[in-house]
């Protein structure tokens, strides 16, 4: 039976430990960490998120700055938004929910953002910080599997890691983490050849490819560590990852269930990439280094 890579308990861990800190700011006579979390339109994916996220960072003491715009505001009004958010002296970290409303183009709205308050740590700049390995904010949910492998003890240095994905929001930026860690990566997506014949070498394999259970037994080596970014709901309810978790489980050492493990790591990332950002602009010390690959 494989191991759980239980992301709610990591992340209620990883919640006491940003109070601790937030506690230790507020003692100094120091303002608490501000979060914007600026969604437009009415997804109802993104209303859960965002819901999510803003009781998240009321248990921690995270004060909520964001709004919510319909889904008729024009670019230039989101545009506006976001340079208001940017002067403000009381946020600290600033996301924007995708997907945006049709007609909405994403790409100038992130790199609007000040790349210092880029929570969500998509901003160029911070991209070109993680391909550098200089310090800078990380992309959530890469940063949430990484902090989950580290926790279960999950070896990377030699060895061979494959990502099924190749988004900017996943797949890049956690074949870059994985490199990082001395793991040799492959990145495989929806045009590779052979599939399963990629994946099965993989010690660790991380699927983040946005079909519901695209990956099967067929696909995983036994003894291989599986990691599922993916979360769909079923037509009949309940979700499902990408990864057909009855299939896996008993041939994988360890694996993420869907829901219950990426998904709240990603949500402690940001809060993370939050305080993080709290602490620099405040000159305290957090000891959080270790969640930031």
């Amino acid at each position: 039976m494989a191991t759980l890579l239980d992301g709610r308990r990591l992340a209620a861990a990883i919640e006491q430990r940003l109070q601790t800190v937030i506690a230790a700011g507020r003692a100094a006579g120091v303002r608490p960490p501000g979060l914007a979390v600026l969604r437009v339109g009415d997804d109802p994916a993104s209303g859960v998120y965002v819901a999510n996220k803003e009781k998240a960072c009321a248990r921690i003491g995270i004060e909520n700055l964001g709004a919510h715009l319909t889904g008729d505001t024009p670019a230039a009004a989101v545009l506006e938004r976001i340079e208001a958010l940017n002067a403000d002296p009381r946020v600290d970290g600033i996301l924007l929910q995708l997907p945006l409303p049709a007609g909405l183009e994403e790409g100038p709205l992130l790199a609007a953002i000040d790349p210092d308050k880029d929570a969500d740590g998509l901003h160029t700049l911070n991209l070109g910080r993680l391909l550098k390995g200089e310090p800078g904010p990380r992309s959530c949910t890469p940063a949430g599997v990484m902090a989950l492998l580290a926790e279960a003890g999950v070896a990377l240095r030699g060895q061979r890691a494959v990502v099924v994905g190749r988004s900017i929001l996943v797949g890049q930026p956690m074949a870059l983490m994985l490199q990082a860690a001395d793991a040799t990566v492959s990145v495989a997506h929806s045009r590779t050849a052979d599939l399963a014949a990629l994946t099965r070498q993989a010690d660790v394999l991380v699927v983040a490819a946005g079909r519901p259970g695209m990956v099967g037994a067929e696909h995983v080596r036994p003894g291989a560590v599986v990691v599922d970014v993916g979360i769909h709901r079923r037509p009949e309810g309940g979700l499902c990852g990408d990864v057909r978790f009855d299939e896996v489980e008993p041939i994988a050492r360890a694996i993420s269930p869907v829901p219950g493990g990426v998904g709240p790591m990603t949500v402690a990332m940001l809060l993370v990439n939050t305080v993080v950002s709290w602490a620099s602009r405040h000159g305290l010390i957090h000891g959080l280094d270790d969640l930031l690959p």
